[in-house]
């Protein structure tokens, strides 16, 4: 158990409530040539979390992902996975559909109109469940591999615990916001992203991460090659300007930046200011 030392080291604050469980998709596309594009979403500007920022598919958990992780059934390679990371690898897909309509890992689609049908069945508050049971749907949940996992330690409106996956972006369908949480959606590489803005502080490392990869195999290598540690970011000063910080050794070639840089949809105001973890 780690000592109140090395609790205010890492910027913990056991006084906040539990972070809300969240599971985000980044979908990679190979293309000739290049590196990987990758869709994103332009969040609407009436959202309470990150409003107008430009973010990857994914949402909260709900206890339908619960049920649907007790359902072995309706599941590929998911026999290794306890039941919450099973629930998050279960919510990236369900939420990848209904944000965008595209249906990464699921076995047993043959045509864009049975996606648009889940989708809009998962919209109308149908449990994703009895969807995969009624149309002979499996979820291949080893065809996500986890790629971090970021929390915040600090007073917040909303304080997600946030998995990141990656996969293959699947060949059928087209990617199309929902006109609800998504007004927009758009392709492109991870430094077309970057280039582009409005992305908020885990966002942008993790882009930053990916844009490292010129290839599917070469991202799921990154994946595999650090542990899967939760992200914390602390606030640490620099010559009496604060910076905020994330650990050194989980592969991310942008580790610190100027707190009076960083979007204000995270509220960093609030980060604890902290030595650096230990």
């Amino acid at each position: 158990m780690a000592s109140d030392g090395d609790r205010r080291s890492r910027g913990m604050n056991e006084d906040l409530p539990e972070a809300t469980f969240a599971a985000t998709l980044i979908l990679l596309r190979e293309q000739a040539g290049g590196p990987p594009e990758i869709p994103m979403i332009g969040r609407s500007a009436q959202m309470r979390f990150a409003a107008s920022r430009m973010v990857f598919p994914g949402g909260r958990l709900d206890p339908g992902d619960f049920a649907l992780a007790a359902r072995r059934d309706l599941l590929v390679d998911g026999t290794h996975l306890d039941e919450v990371e099973t629930a998050h690898r279960v919510a990236a897909i369900r939420e990848t559909i209904e944000e965008i309509g595209l249906a990464p890992c699921v076995e047993g689609l043959d045509s864009p109109d049975q996606i648009a049908l889940l989708r809009q069945a998962l919209h109308a508050g149908k449990a994703f469940a009895q969807l995969l049971e009624e149309c002979r749907l499996r979820l291949l949940l080893g065809d996500l591999h986890p790629f971090s996992r970021w929390r915040p330690d600090h007073a917040m409106p909303h304080r997600f615990d946030t998995r990141f996956y990656i996969a293959r972006a699947p060949d059928l369908g087209e990617a199309v916001a929902d006109g609800g949480e998504s007004v927009h959606c758009r392709w492109g590489t991870a430094g077309d992203h970057l280039a582009q803005g409005g992305l908020i502080f885990p966002t942008q490392r993790n882009l930053e991460r990916i844009a490292m990869a010129s290839s599917w195999a070469e991202a799921t290598a990154i994946a595999a090659r650090y542990p899967m540690e939760v992200v914390t970011p602390w606030v640490e000063e620099r010559d009496g300007v604060p910076w905020l910080h994330i650990p050194e050794h989980l592969g991310y070639p942008v580790t610190a930046q100027l707190l009076s840089e960083v979007d204000r949809a995270m509220d960093p105001r609030r980060v604890p200011r902290t030595s650096a973890p230990g």
